[in-house]
C-alpha cells in the first residue's frame, strides 16, 4: 500500500475524479491545490500516464515518509532555486546568450560528455565583461523559483539543514545562500583581473562528481548518511549526488532527470515537495 499526492497550483475537480476512479476511492484529503490518498495499490506507469493527460504533478510516496526522517535537504542553483541560468545571463551581456544558452541547454540534457569542457567554453565567451555585469544579473535578472522561500522556512523550522550545491559560480551561490539562510554553498569561482572577466576559472570545477563528493561531505558535516538527504535539481549534472540520496527530486527537469528520481515537480512550486511527506504539509496543501 502507498500513498497517492496529487498536485496542482489550480487542481481541478474532474482531475481528482480521474484519479479517484483510478483508485477507487475518494481522495482523504482535498484542497485547491491538493488531493492525497492514504493505502492505494496503483503503480507508478499508470500515475504518470493521468499526470500527463490532466497536465498535474502526482507521485506515488512511500508510506510513512516524513521529513523528520531527513538532516539534510541540497539543491542545486540554476533553473532549481532560481529561474534563470547565470552563466546565459552574464553572457547575454556581451551578445553571446545564443550560443552560450545551446551548450548549457546541452549539457542539463546530459548531451555533452565532458561537462568540464562545456563550462570553460562557456565561461571563455565571458572574457572582457566588467566584474559588474556580475551584480547587474544579480539585481536584475534572478528571481526565485516559486515556493523557493516557503520550503527553506519549512526546512529550517523541521531542523533540516541545507547545502547549495552547484556547477554556477560563487558570486551568486554566495548572495543566494545569505538570502534563503541556508547553511553551506559550493560552486565556481570565476578569475576577474583589473575589474573584469578573464574567461577562466579558479580551482576544481564543480560537477557531477564534485557534487556527490560535496554532498557527501556535507552529510559527514552534519552528522548523518546520504540516505538522510534530500537532493533537488534539474539537469544531467545533478543525477550522481541524486543517486546516493534518501530522496531525489527532479524540478521542471529534463527527461533524463525524471527518468532517474524519485519524485518530480513539473507544475507546483518548490513547496510542494512538502506535500509528499505525512509531517509537514506545505501552504499549498493546508
Amino acid at each position: 500500500m502507498s500513498t497517492l499526492v496529487v498536485q496542482h497550483p489550480a487542481l481541478g475537480d474532474a482531475a481528482v475524479e480521474a484519479f479517484a476512479d483510478a483508485v477507487g476511492t475518494r481522495p482523504a484529503r482535498r484542497s485547491v491545490a491538493l488531493a492525497r490518498w492514504e493505502g492505494v495499490t496503483i503503480d507508478g506507469d499508470s500515475v504518470d500516464r493521468l499526470a500527463g493527460r490532466w497536465q498535474v504533478d502526482a507521485e506515488v510516496v512511500r508510506p510513512g515518509l516524513r521529513l523528520a526522517d531527513f538532516r539534510l535537504a541540497a539543491f542545486d542553483m540554476d533553473s532549481t532555486l532560481i529561474t534563470i541560468e547565470c552563466v546565459d545571463e552574464i553572457a547575454d551581456y556581451a551578445g553571446r546568450k545564443a550560443e552560450v544558452a545551446a551548450i548549457t541547454e546541452a549539457a542539463m540534457r546530459g548531451e555533452i560528455a565532458d561537462y568540464d569542457e562545456s563550462l570553460r567554453r562557456r565561461v571563455a565567451l565571458l572574457a572582457g565583461l566588467p566584474e559588474s555585469t556580475l551584480e547587474r544579473v544579480w539585481n536584475e535578472r534572478v528571481r526565485l523559483s516559486p515556493g523557493a522561500e516557503p520550503l527553506l522556512l519549512a526546512l529550517a523550522a523541521a531542523g533540516v539543514r541545507t547545502l547549495l550545491v552547484s556547477g554556477g559560480f560563487t558570486f551568486f551561490t554566495e548572495r543566494l545562500r545569505a538570502h534563503l539562510g541556508m547553511d553551506l554553498a559550493r560552486s565556481n569561482r570565476l578569475e576577474v583581473r583589473g575589474g573584469r572577466l578573464t574567461g577562466r576559472l579558479l580551482g576544481p570545477i564543480v560537477n557531477a562528481d564534485a557534487k556527490r563528493r560535496i554532498l557527501e561531505q556535507a552529510c559527514a558535516q552534519f552528522g548523518c548518511t546520504p540516505d538522510r538527504a534530500i537532493v533537488v535539481g534539474d539537469g544531467a549534472n545533478d543525477l550522481r549526488m541524486m543517486a546516493v540520496a534518501g530522496l531525489s527530486v527532479a524540478f521542471r527537469a529534463k527527461p533524463v532527470v525524471r527518468d532517474e528520481t524519485h519524485h518530480a515537480i513539473n507544475h507546483c512550486g518548490l513547496d510542494a515537495l512538502l506535500n509528499l511527506f505525512e509531517d509537514a504539509a506545505g501552504p499549498s496543501g493546508r
